[in-house]
């Protein structure tokens, strides 16, 4: 065999002494001093020969990888192949060589070699199948899988079947899994930990929950790797109590939970919001003397966050050592999910100055803080940061922006940006859709769902609500229930409590209580607060009292503490006049500590956002700013403007017979 084409850049007759140079120069000292045994004119010992190609593809060193197989090339006739002792020899050394070029990514070469090989075994097969796979060649690597099963020739071992698991992670390969499970019968490894493990996380990654936990359920052994599969499993299925359920099992065993158990059982509190449990995690964590590894960290602030404990989830961020793009992007996403705008923008500015390179997904979260009440000039700040770093490229930043312009309510430059991308996932024609049902732009709103229905974009539950939304603002009662229909039905897509609130609110806004009332009575599942908040507060548009103690009952008995439930009932009651029950209802309200949510009014001035709430009087310029609001209500009434005031909260006075408006 020759070696033509592995040395046509390099000089075959490099001396195996430079080679040796050349790893010392590296700095690889420890990993080559045995290399001293080995003699500069070229006495080839296999170990060692395997142990510097292992090295040469552990580090990607594609260039010294070659010249050695150069070297062994050029001393291959010296081999007896006629020896065993020699044969087994060169299938050490030839199988490092497809190995090598495997991790080094030359899958070409690696193929080439294979296809050479004087003798192959196992080993051999299973080389170059991961290498393939690694590389994504999934169809070469299943074929040369199969053709390995097909030759009888080569024993499948465990490296085989778990490479071929390993390859398994979507769920258009369960069926792989599935035959591959029924090969670990056939060939007696079903008592094997490391195959049952593989299988464990291929179903779990491949979505059969069911399969992966049988698979763990009749394992006679299991090792810290198993426990972690099904705990880190369950919960990234959102099998969140069975995950936590099943690490308090493990806790009891003897098996000690290692840095990934823990950040999964982390994962599972955050899912269920169990602060308490996730605390004393967090105790384990610090007795074990992992925390501060970086993927527990991120674990613990995110869950911190989901369970609106953001002091605890700062302390672990300010306490770290080092601070990764996943620990900045979870604690500004934490910042987003608990309504602390200005701490998010804050410690996104002290990123910046600090210069930490910025990712999309830092951007990402960041975006998701911005609403109503903060900077559009700001947004436009960090939109040209994008345009600078060019990371427009990234749907997730592309779709942040829309939202970002829609929310602060610059509906065009949203518009803009969609019609500007060149890749327009499910999720940015969801963002265009919401921003213009936001908008009140109903009749946009659905015409952007049919031009994405014809771009073959599949919808999803989220396309669904923001079209719900939509039908309800411009009052297309027909048009919203065929959307619940279709999303059943044709898209096999399960409503969530929001849809059927956002049905809810169509139904009401249309006058159609007694159908709304019959809807949720229909409902599959027990109706959640916003259903009902969605009636009550169509019931007081209508000022139907009836309907609205109804509503008012059940908003109670599932969320006590809600002041909409005594606010919406007390405006009602107003409304029609009868006030001794809009005073039980206050009465009520106090006796229960609830009290109402300030209205607020902001406006950005120069780029500074000027909030207001009712009668206030704290602002610099408060005097100057009721001067010219008198000024404009004179206006207003000269031009025949009637204030109506059926949705104005009434207070009693002191006495309880007359009113005042607040």
């Amino acid at each position: 065999m020759k070696a033509r084409w592995a040395i046509c850049r390099f000089k075959s007759d490099l001396p195996f002494s430079a080679i040796h140079s050349v790893m010392r120069s590296r700095n690889q000292t420890s990993e080559v001093a045995s290399l001293d045994t080995i003699n500069v004119g070229f006495s080839l010992n296999p170990v060692n020969l395997s142990s510097l190609l292992s090295l040469c593809g552990k580090e990607g060193d594609f260039r010294l990888g070659s010249c050695i197989h150069a070297v062994i090339m050029k001393n291959f006739e010296s081999f007896n192949l006629k020896n065993q002792t020699n044969i087994r020899n060169i299938l050490v050394v030839w199988n490092s060589l497809v190995s090598m070029y495997s991790r080094c990514g030359e899958l070409s070469y690696a193929a080439k070699v294979f296809d050479q090989m004087p003798v192959k075994d196992t080993v051999s097969w299973n080389s170059l199948i991961s290498g393939l796979l690694r590389g994504q060649e999934l169809d070469m690597g299943f074929g040369l899988f199969k053709k390995m099963h097909g030759s009888g020739t080569f024993q499948l071992d465990r490296a085989t079947l778990t490479t071929i698991l390993s390859a398994c992670d979507k769920p258009d390969l369960l069926c792989v899994s599935k035959m591959v499970h029924s090969l670990v019968f056939l060939n007696g490894y079903k008592r094997e930990v490391s195959v049952g493990n593989a299988l464990i996380t291929s179903y779990f990654k491949c979505g059969c929950y069911t399969s992966g936990r049988r698979v763990f359920d009749e394992m006679s052994e299991r090792n810290v790797i198993t426990w972690t599969a099904v705990i880190s499993g369950l919960a990234q299925r959102e099998f969140y109590e069975e995950s936590f359920t099943l690490f308090l099992k493990m806790r009891h065993g003897e098996v000690d939970p290692n840095s990934l158990t823990y950040s999964s059982s982390v994962m599972a509190c955050a899912g269920l919001q169990a602060l308490k449990e996730g605390r004393q995690i967090h105790a384990l964590v610090l007795k074990s003397g992992v925390h501060s590894d970086l993927c527990i960290e991120s674990s613990l602030m995110d869950m911190y966050c989901k369970c609106n404990s953001m002091e605890d989830a700062c302390r672990i961020f300010e306490d770290a050592e080092v601070l990764d793009e996943v620990s900045i992007t979870v604690i500004l996403g934490g910042f987003a999910q608990n309504g602390l705008e200005e701490d998010a923008l804050r410690l996104f500015v002290k990123i910046m100055r600090a210069r930490i390179e910025i990712d999309p997904n830092m951007i990402s979260a960041v975006l998701g803080v911005f609403g109503v009440v903060t900077s559009l000039a700001l947004g436009k700040q960090i939109h040209s940061l994008v345009i600078k770093r060019n990371l427009g490229f990234n749907p997730f930043v592309s779709n942040g922006i829309i939202n970002m312009y829609s929310k602060c309510g610059d509906l065009a430059e949203s518009i803009k940006v969609f019609d500007g991308m060149v890749q327009r996932s499910s999720v940015s024609w969801n963002s265009m859709i919401a921003a213009f049902a936001r908008h009140g732009r109903g009749v946009e709103a659905l015409q952007l769902y049919e031009n994405m229905r014809l771009e073959g974009v599949e919808p999803t539950d989220v396309t669904f609500l923001s079209l719900l939304h939509a039908c309800s603002h411009i009052g297309s009662v027909e048009k919203g229930m065929e959307f619940l229909e279709a999303m059943v039905n044709l898209h096999e897509i399960s409503p969530r409590m929001e849809h059927y609130a956002c049905v809810v609110d169509l139904l009401g806004r249309a006058g159609c209580l007694n159908e709304a009332k019959a809807f949720i009575e229909g409902l599959p599942m027990e109706p959640g607060v916003l259903v009902w908040q969605a009636f009550l507060g169509a019931c007081s548009i209508y000022g139907d009292s009836k309907m609205g103690k109804y509503a008012a009952d059940h908003l109670l008995s599932v969320a006590p503490e809600s002041p909409s439930a005594y606010v919406l009932m007390a405006n009602i009651y107003s409304s029609e006049g009868r006030w001794e029950e809009r005073a039980r209802v206050i009465k009520k309200m106090k006796e229960m500590r609830v009290k109402k949510e300030t209205g607020m009014s902001w406006i950005e001035i120069e780029k500074e956002i000027h909030s207001f709430v009712v009668e206030d009087r704290l602002h610099p310029q408060a005097e100057t700013i009721y001067e010219v609001l008198e000024e404009l209500i004179g206006l207003m009434r000269d031009e025949g403007y009637v204030p109506d005031k059926k949705f104005v909260l009434y207070d009693l006075d002191q006495d309880g017979k007359g009113v005042s408006q607040c």
